[in-house]
């Protein structure tokens, strides 16, 4: 079964047919024959936000057990398969998600669909204590090289601990820690995919040259005869109040090149008005080298080599507005944070001036319009806006809700959430004072 979309306001001409399997697979497909390619994406409505306490990390290290074979592709097989033609490949785990991603050319559309079809019906045939302890290994790496051993690594796991509280779906980031990872037995990871990888809990989109009636016919071909499965529990409430209700605080003394303020403040949920209006917002304080802060800091004060503000989007809790700061030479982060506050603050009071307001609403446009000019982009898409809202056709104008928010709505969301009693505060302290290095930062910055 399956209906085609109609052209949207704003949607630039781009349209989607979506389609549902027997089995509860979702398929959304939109042609564009602009080039001789294909994307495959495939979104599992599983991220960390489904894992307890204890075995946190299996999303992520699910994400890399996918790769390691199933009962027809052996080993490194697939990412052979797909690079020897010619195509690339990837997969990536979120609080809400793990995505898998091929591009091909269009006349090896066929055999991306079959890999994945492979790895969703048969992994499990393939799974066993070797690829389980490779991947285990390969995880604890990636843990090592890109939180634990680079400066300033841990910002992200230690500022989500703080915004959302413990037993909070949100409170632990996609790695997961050492301990749960080494805990993660055979069993435990054949019950995950079991009860999350299944065809009713994902959702296939292609984009690009390809005809519709032979895609979905290979579609049903290969994902057709795959069993649903109904296991799954949904994940945890992530509801908090709008506002923290004070100040969370934590000063981390490493060796790190300088001086850091970071801080995440809660803000509207995912698919609301209100998160555009947030986006607007801190696009206008710290979205780029235009922004108010990076002007106030970087440029008049020379108090910062780096000052940043964006929005992390969630959709089954509170976002988070994720402000970053790098001090330049013996700057104290005080002095930053008083900046900021006042910035902040005459932010909520005054709004954003019209021409503020054009250039973030031009600039989250020209995003949008980035994504979706890709075959790859536009197949990411398609699969948020089914998966996390019921409506892949959402991913379409997604951009004219930006441009529909006022000004009114942009100052009404930052006099509501970006104060001091709605954030978590990180401050990295050097162990060492490392003046050159903080000169050196700052002149690669300007």
């Amino acid at each position: 079964m399956g209906h085609t979309a109609t052209e949207q306001a704003g949607s630039g001409g781009l349209t989607a047919t979506e389609h549902r399997l027997a089995n509860g697979l979702r398929v959304v497909l939109s042609e564009d024959h602009l080039t001789p390619v294909a994307a495959v994406c495939l979104w599992y409505d599983v991220g960390s936000r489904h894992e307890v306490k204890g075995r946190t990390g299996l999303a992520h290290l699910f994400e890399h057990l996918m790769f390691q074979g199933s009962a027809q592709v052996t080993g490194n097989g697939h990412f052979e398969l797909v690079q020897g033609a010619g195509g690339s490949l990837n997969g990536t785990t979120s609080f809400e998600r793990t995505n898998y991603f091929e591009t091909m050319p269009a006349h090896e559309l066929e055999l991306a669909l079959w890999l994945e079809a492979d790895r969703m019906g048969s992994l499990l045939t393939a799974l066993d204590d070797e690829s389980l302890e490779n991947q285990r290994d390969v995880v604890k790496n990636e843990r090592r090289q890109r939180y634990d051993n680079v400066p300033y690594g841990t910002a992200f796991e230690k500022l989500t601990a703080m915004a959302y509280p413990e037993g909070h779906p949100y409170h632990h980031t996609p790695i997961g820690s050492m301990a749960d990872l080494d805990a993660a037995s055979l069993e435990d990871a054949r019950a995950f995919f079991r009860t999350y990888y299944a065809p009713n809990n994902a959702v296939l989109s292609v984009v690009g040259d390809i005809d519709p009636e032979q895609t979905l016919a290979w579609v049903e071909k290969y994902f057709g005869s795959i069993p649903s499965h109904d296991g799954k529990q949904p994940p945890r409430d992530g509801t908090l109040p709008d506002v923290i209700g004070g100040q969370l605080r934590e000063v981390v003394e490493e060796d790190v090149p300088s001086r850091a303020l970071m801080a995440a403040y809660r803000l509207p949920h995912d698919g609301t008005r209100e998160a555009d209006a947030a986006d607007l917002a801190l696009t206008v304080l710290g979205g780029g080298e235009s922004s108010r802060l990076y002007n106030r800091l970087v440029r008049r004060d020379r108090s910062a080599v780096a000052a940043g503000f964006g929005l992390l989007r969630l959709a089954g809790a509170p976002s988070l507005g994720w402000l970053d700061v790098k001090t330049s030479g013996g700057v104290e982060v005080p002095d930053i944070e008083r900046a900021v506050d006042e910035e902040l603050a005459r932010f909520a009071a005054e709004g954003p001036t019209p021409e503020e307001m054009e250039r973030a609403q031009a600039q989250l446009e020209r995003e949008w319009l980035d994504r979706l000019a890709t075959v790859s982009g536009r197949a990411d898409e398609l699969c948020r806006f089914a998966v996390l809202f019921g409506d892949p056709q959402l991913a379409l104008s997604a951009v004219q809700r930006v441009l529909d928010i006022t000004p009114e709505e942009v100052q009404a969301v930052a006099k509501a959430r970006l104060r001091p009693d709605n954030r978590a505060v990180l401050v990295y302290e050097p162990t060492e004072p490392n003046d050159a290095a903080d000169t050196e930062e700052g002149q690669a910055d300007q």
